[in-house]
């Protein structure tokens, strides 16, 4: 039953499960056979080893693989990777939900247009804290669930329930604790999402793995956009008795279950990899080292919080006082202590020349992107409508228009995410990157100088496909460039220049849209375009290397 040293494909017609090679090379393994394999080695092994691979060819199991081996992962057929991305279906339902309507329903408790942005905070800051020690959690993580699946199950119970509560808010300040707590759980569960298709597929099919997560991205943000439309064609109208449209309210519910059930189809019908050494994965975590931070992180981050706070206690509050400084400081140390824990801050220390050129474009890309879901619903109601008054009837009409506006990106996100691969295989995935991003940046600026609604939704054509393209292209050049046994950890970092560019958003736009926008929504809207350009022609600086760092242990990160 088994070959020792072949390359033959040995098949026993008797039985149900067929039998293949697993054939070593160079320090890796190659699948050859169906469902299970046997074979010894006979250079580097002295016994036989079997390895049983599911039908779905989507996990191996096995005896470990020492000396830092890892193994050529076979290729997974549509279905496979439409079953392992669905989940995100329900996780940018929720954040679509979050986007569309988060302004709004500050607006409608009470807030005004300059104050928006410091109460956007609580969502980055929580992410900035929560995703690179996910990512290094989940990394280390093997349970019978998986790698990354308990904490997709974690962070869409968590998600659904602030869901369900976020549209009976009383307050402006109770609206902004469920958001931290969304966001919270959203970057739970989003995060290792990333991370999996990295764990699950080769690097040929991984362009395809992140364009599925761009299209149930799309669907999602596309169905939660219309969906208080919908609604209210249905006959659902009126408001709750904090003001927040019935629509909105029930989206909101209905957003919390759809997190669930797309989260769990993932859950139920995608399996792991598991460590690739079992036996190293067990003692390294028995042997785990106590926590330990690296301090000049520490001192970093307090001195810039620190800044940041006395500066806006100066030039923004005109009265700087001592809570200034201890909420800075505070800040400071919380986000320290996350970037100077061991495993992190030799992460960032050890990162990879073109993983730092992708989070300059990561940071101007997702700083124009927070300008425009924080202000464009306000910049509809104002050039579509002529009104910036919460309280009117044309401002709750220029909401609803505007979610239906960025449903119309979200559609196109959908019907485009498939064409990225093929037009990366003819002029790379820098070239293709660079012109998704300067097309989105014109439709951007295009705002500018446009009052009619039919208008106002085509800008949308382009910048859906610059939404396309940022949801998979920097994540798929991200994962040739890291070690494979260090994908969550260096995930969660590549997102943090998310989150930067948003935390820098909230800070500043403030004094910025008083001071020279004079409250006007629409010049938000053409500073986000011109980031986008920035990040395109910056894209062109990056050339992809193989990877430069060392791996660590095989199976399992660094402590």
């Amino acid at each position: 039953m088994v070959v020792a040293g072949t390359k033959e494909i040995v098949r026993e017609s008797n039985r149900r499960q067929q039998f293949g090679v697993c054939r070593w090379e160079a320090g890796a393994f190659a699948i050859g056979g169906l469902r299970h394999v046997a074979v010894a080695n006979t250079r580097e092994r002295t016994r036989e080893d079997v390895f049983l691979i599911h039908q779905d060819s989507s996990r191996c199991i096995g005896p470990g693989l020492k000396g830092g081996r890892t193994m050529h992962k076979p290729r997974l057929s549509f279905a496979n990777i439409w079953n392992m991305n669905f989940g995100y279906l329900g996780i940018q339902f929720a954040f679509g939900l979050q986007m569309a309507n988060m302004s709004a329903i500050y607006a409608k408790l009470g807030a005004d247009e300059a104050s928006i942005p410091m109460l956007w905070l609580a969502a980055p800051l929580t992410g900035l804290l929560v995703q690179p020690v996910i990512g290094a959690m989940s990394d280390r993580t093997w349970t019978w669930l998986g790698r990354r699946r308990p904490y997709f199950a974690i962070g869409a119970m968590a998600a659904a329930f602030a869901l369900f509560f976020m549209p009976t808010s009383p307050s402006i300040w109770i609206a902004a604790c469920l958001l931290c707590m969304l966001d919270l759980s959203i970057n739970i569960a989003m995060e290792p999402f990333r991370a999996f298709v990295a764990d699950k597929l080769p690097d040929e099919q991984r362009t395809a793995g992140f364009a599925m997560q761009s299209f149930f991205i799309g669907v999602g943000a596309a169905v939660a956009g219309f969906m208080p439309t919908i609604l209210t064609f249905f006959g659902l109208e009126g408001s709750a008795s904090n003001g927040i449209p019935l629509s909105v309210f029930y989206s909101f519910r209905i957003g919390a279950l759809v997190m669930l059930v797309a989260v769990a189809w993932t859950i139920f019908t995608t399996s792991e990899y598991p460590p690739e050494d079992m036996e190293a994965f067990k003692r390294e975590k028995a042997n785990r080292k106590p926590l330990r931070f690296n301090y000049r992180f520490i001192a970093i981050s307090i001195a810039v919080c620190t800044f940041f706070a006395i500066a806006r206690g100066v030039g923004v509050d005109a009265n700087l006082t001592i809570w200034h400084v201890l909420v800075g400081a505070c800040i400071g140390a919380m986000i320290g202590m996350v970037l100077g824990q061991g495993e992190i801050s030799e992460a960032l220390v050890e990162m990879p020349v073109d993983m730092k050129k992708l989070a300059v474009v990561q940071f101007f890309t997702w700083f124009g992107l927070f300008c425009f879901w924080m202000f464009f619903g306000l910049a509809t109601a104002q050039q579509v409508f002529g009104t910036t008054d919460a309280t009117s009837a044309a401002f709750d009409q220029g909401m609803a228009f505007s979610g239906q506006t960025t449903a119309w990106y979200s559609i196109v996100c959908f019907l485009v995410a498939f064409a990225l691969d093929p037009l990366v295989k003819i002029a790379g995935r820098r070239y293709v990157h660079c012109a998704a991003m300067l097309l989105g940046g014109f439709s951007l600026l295009a705002c500018g100088f446009i009052t009619g609604g039919v208008p106002w939704q085509l800008t949308m054509i382009g910048f859906g496909i610059a939404w396309a393209s940022i949801l998979s292209i920097p994540y798929a050049l991200l994962s040739g460039v890291i070690p494979p046994t260090r994908i969550g950890v260096y995930m969660g970092i590549f997102n943090m220049f998310i989150v930067i560019p948003q935390m820098v958003a909230a800070l500043c736009l403030e004094p910025i849209v008083k001071a020279y926008f004079h409250g006007d929504p629409v010049k938000v809207i053409m500073l986000a375009g011109v980031s986008f350009c920035v990040a395109g022609l910056y894209m062109l600086t990056i050339r992809q290397t193989k990877i430069t760092i060392p791996e660590r242990n095989a199976g399992h990160p660094a402590e």
